[in-house]
This record gives structure tokens, sequence and C-alpha cells, in this order.
């Protein structure tokens, strides 16, 4: 029955996948308190005029794969396929301007109707990181130097690569834009019918075209190195050179480009080929026309976004959870048990109840299926005595403990080496 299974596109997040999941969002969550960032929850779904302005109404995202319905209302409301439109559209309609600069982490699922495949999937899951009121290249090389921070501790950072270009200043954008059109209308009718639609539109969307013929014109199109101003050229030099003194490695990639208006200066993203086909993993860049095209002050702003699922998949410095404490009640003192399950978790331990069975089914069980260390059992003659008998699971070792010092007995033990 089809209703019974996911939607495709979709995926259950079980214990170990959960695990995966919370190590990488809180991870990142750690390194950016160290950097002085502040989180900010967005709704899950907003107006759909949010993303139509901010991503464009000839992209891919807008125009394709956004999940969009009319409520009860007759609102045209969208489920976010990205954070950063939601994050600009709380600075404006929370007045935020005052509180500048703005250092603000996000986290949470995204929704966008493409093709699955391997670390994509329609409901999907980002950590990201804005920052607004800042022009200065200083905030692009933090922004970037958090990237590389919270890819070191997730423990992936050597199998990625920083692509890193400059998009140049809004004068650098605008002969770019003329060298582009000028070079790609002598192939017009050789473009793919998206690029013939976007030559006009917006042509610097061309250069992210997946069409073999395309990408082959493209090979050759003007570079926006050639059309940048000296204001523009600094400061790409300044970043990079940021990056060079903080022992950040990069590439530059001339044909790393975004396509809108606001875009500009730093464009960059951290790509891998450990998941099979390069796929990137972080990605972001400078949109100080971002906020004054939503209708809100002129604000600089520069921020990233990385999926959580590739992360995920990527690292191998997930965390164990912490191994309980088997509580095993005989002699139908399973009250008594709980008791003593529930005083262990007062004191900050885990614990799990050892509920049925003759003793050597629940100790397998609690060394198998709930990988305890330690088995707290809690037989008559130990409990005339207000004791129990512990047994270290991983050596077969056992002692006699007083349950009034129980959990401080357990707390004192050093970690197995498992």
């Amino acid at each position: 029955m089809a209703a019974l299974q996911s939607v495709r596109g979709t995926h259950d997040l079980l214990d170990d996948a959960v695990r995966r999941h919370r190590f990488v969002e809180e991870t990142a969550f750690a390194v950016a308190r160290r950097y002085g960032f502040g989180e900010i929850v967005t709704p899950i779904f907003e107006f759909t005029e949010v993303f139509a302005r901010t991503l464009g109404d000839t992209s891919d995202v807008v125009t394709k794969e956004m999940y969009s319905f009319t409520d009860r209302s007759g609102d045209s409301l969208t489920l976010r396929p990205e954070g950063t439109a939601g994050v600009a559209r709380a600075f404006v309609s929370n007045g935020l301007a005052q509180s500048l600069p703005l250092k603000l982490f996000y986290r949470g699922p995204m929704f966008r109707h493409e093709r699955p495949q391997k670390g994509r999937q329609r409901q999907f899951h980002q950590v990201g990181v804005e920052v607004l009121g800042v022009e200065s290249p200083l905030a692009d090389i933090e922004a970037l130097a958090l990237a590389w921070r919270v890819l070191d501790a997730l423990g992936v950072a050597d199998v990625v690569t920083l692509e890193i270009n400059t998009l140049g200043d809004g004068d650098s954008r605008a002969a770019y834009r003329d060298a582009l059109v000028a070079y790609l209308s002598d192939f017009r009718d050789r473009l793919s019918e998206d690029s013939r639609d976007r030559l006009e539109r917006n042509p610097l969307r061309i250069l992210d075209s997946k069409d073999e013929g395309d990408r082959a014109i493209v090979a050759d199109a003007p570079r926006m190195a050639d059309s940048l101003t000296p204001a523009a050229r600094d400061f790409f030099a300044e970043v990079t050179g940021g990056l060079e003194v903080l022992g950040i490695p990069f590439t530059v990639n001339p044909r790393l480009v975004r396509g809108l208006d606001y875009y500009c200066h730093t464009a960059f993203e951290f790509t891998t080929d450990a998941l099979g086909a390069q796929g990137t993993v972080l990605a972001g860049g400078r949109y100080d026309g971002l906020i004054a095209q939503m209708g809100g002050p002129k604000t600089a702003g520069i921020g990233w976004a990385a999926g959580i699922e590739r992360l995920a998949m990527l690292t191998a410095r997930t965390p164990d959870p912490a191994r309980p404490v088997a509580v095993i009640p005989m002699g139908g003192g399973d009250l008594a048990g709980l008791k003593v399950a529930e005083d262990l978790r007062a004191a900050g331990l885990a614990a799990e109840m050892g509920f049925s069975g003759n003793l050597k089914k629940r100790l397998a069980r609690a060394a198998d299926r709930m990988n305890a260390r330690f088995a707290v059992i809690l037989g008559e003659d130990e409990g005339s005595r207000g004791a129990a008998l512990v047994r270290d699971l991983d050596t077969g070792t056992q002692d006699e403990v007083p349950l009034a010092s129980l959990a401080a007995w357990l707390r004192e033990r050093p970690p197995s080496g498992r």
C-alpha cells in the first residue's frame, strides 16, 4: 500500500542515522559559537514571493523544484528550498537593521522536487551561516575559515577542495555580462533551449548549464577576471591573501559563478569526489544586494550552507552513544529494579531495565542488544543487605556495591576500551 511507504525522495532517520545527523549539526553549531554566531530558526514555509524574489524567476529551483501550494486563505506558500531567503526576510520583517552586524547560524530541513540520488533527497537538511552588515573582505575570510574549521572538526577537511572565485562588483558584472552576451550570441542556434531563454534575461546562468553542448561552448567564453575593476581585484586579493595567512588551501575556479545580480565578490564551494561523482558539500558567497532587493535597507551579506546528508556520509567521527547500565531484578523485584534504574537516571546515568528471562538470557541481552557496560543484578540476598551485584560485561568481574553509593561507584569506573 503506497500510503504506508515513505514518499519518493524522503526517508526515515533511525537511531544511527539520527546520531550522525546530530553530530554534524552540533559540531557545526559548536564551531560557529566559537566565532560568535547566534542561532536563528525561521519557518519551514514562507510566502512564495520570498523565494521567487531571492532565487530569481528563471532559476530551476523556482520554475521546476519548489514545493508550492495555496493554503485555505488563498495565499501561495512554499516549503523552503534553502535557508538564506528566510533569514533575509526575518531580518527585514523584524527590523534587525539596528542590530548590525549580525552573525546567524541556522539548521533544519529544506525541500526541492529534484531527482533523488546519493546524498540528495527531496527533503534534505542543511546547516548554514549568514553574516550581515559587514562590507569588509574580512567577513569573507572569516566565513571561509569557519567553514573550513567545521569540516576539519568533522574529520573531512582532507577529502574536500575549496574552490573560490570572484564575481566582482556591480561595474565588473555589467562589463562581464556584455562580454559574455557578445560571445554567446554567436552560438545562439547551438545553445540549449534553456540557455537561449537565459541569454537575454540571465546570461551568467548559462555558465552553470549541465547540457554538454552548452558546456563545450562555455569552455572558451570570456572570464570574469578580464572584466574586474581595480577595486574588485583588490577585494579578491585580500580574501585570497587572508586564506593564505590562515593556512587554508584553495583553488581559484574562474568558472564558478552565481547567476543572480545581488551576488558579488566572493563565491566558493567545497567539493569532494569521495562520494562517487564530484559533488558540493558546502557552498556560499557574498550577496550585498539581496536584502535591498527584498525591500529592506542596503545591507552587506555573506553566508554559506552545507548539506547534512552528504557530510554525514563523509564523516568517520560519529561518536557512539553512551553505554547504558542494565538493571536486572531477580526474584520478582521488578519495582525495586525500577527504583534503582530511576535513581541512576536521576544521577545522570543511562539505565535500561532487563525485564524478562533467566539471568543468563538477561545478561546476554544486556551485552548484545543494549551494549551495556555494567549489569546491576538485584538478587534477594544482596537486596536484604541494601546492595546490588554489579558485573562488568566487558571483563566479567563482579563487585557487591551498596545501593546508596551505586551511582557514584559507576561514575568512577574507567571507560571501556570498546
